[in-house]
């Protein structure tokens, strides 16, 4: 019963925030059976991101930065990204700006909810530790997700430099503000939940409004709105 409660609470802060993004598309819905797909592959990816973030532990060392920045965000981010681009970036399901905000979620919160499933039975974590993490590294991951699918949607729908300078805003902005949330929690050691705290509000205020702007720029919203004239 107590495996079956961790296993539980590990696994739905992934599962009801990947709703809420799937519910959160207006006007042209994907498919679930894509959406799931996309949410299994961030599962799949934790074990190659686990294998190269150790090399690169052990070939430049773990100091603050380079574990922040480079060890975590940037091996995570970065494998991510790869996958999302090579596999959904060019797919015919790929046809308004806010899918890549939904995927872009999609395969942070699978790779979230597997590293919290792992993390909530090596450490025989608590459910009040659960509910924090869901709170902070799911939410955060999901955060993440969401500027990266922006700026992967900004980019599609985009030409020439203009695309690939939101292609590269799609890499490099998730990455940074990840690095910045692993060194407050690596490196802050008091105090460190007045430094979270605004910067997941400040996340989720810009995650919102990107949703929000994804949603609009939607080429089924014109349509849409030729059909109620």
């Amino acid at each position: 019963m107590l495996f079956f409660s961790i296993a539980t609470a590990a696994v739905a802060p992934g599962i009801a925030l990947l709703t809420y993004f799937y519910l959160k598309d207006k006007y042209d819905a994907e498919p679930l059976h894509m959406v799931i797909k996309v949410f299994l592959l961030g599962f799949l990816i934790v074990l190659p991101v686990m294998i190269v973030q150790r090399g690169i532990a052990i070939w430049l060392g773990e100091g603050p930065l380079i574990s922040a920045f480079g060890i975590s965000a940037g091996v995570e981010e970065t494998l991510k990204w790869f996958v999302l681009f090579h596999m959904i970036y060019n797919h015919t399901e790929f046809d308004e700006p806010y899918d890549g905000i939904l995927y872009a979620a999609a395969i942070s919160l699978g790779f979230a909810t597997v590293e919290n499933v792992i993390y909530a039975f090596a450490s025989h974590a608590s459910i009040g530790t659960l509910i924090v993490r869901a709170l902070l590294p799911v939410s955060g991951h999901a955060m993440f997700g969401v500027m990266m699918g922006y700026y992967m949607g900004r980019a599609k729908f985009s030409t020439g430099r203009k695309s690939t300078k939101f292609l590269i805003y799609s890499l490099l902005l998730p990455l940074l503000w990840h690095g910045v949330y692993d060194w407050i929690l690596d490196n802050v050691t008091h105090y460190w939940i007045w430094y979270i705290v605004p910067l997941m509000a400040f996340l989720w205020y810009g995650g919102i409004g990107k949703m929000y702007r994804a949603n609009n720029r939607s080429p089924f919203r014109l349509t849409e709105a030729r059909g109620q004239d």
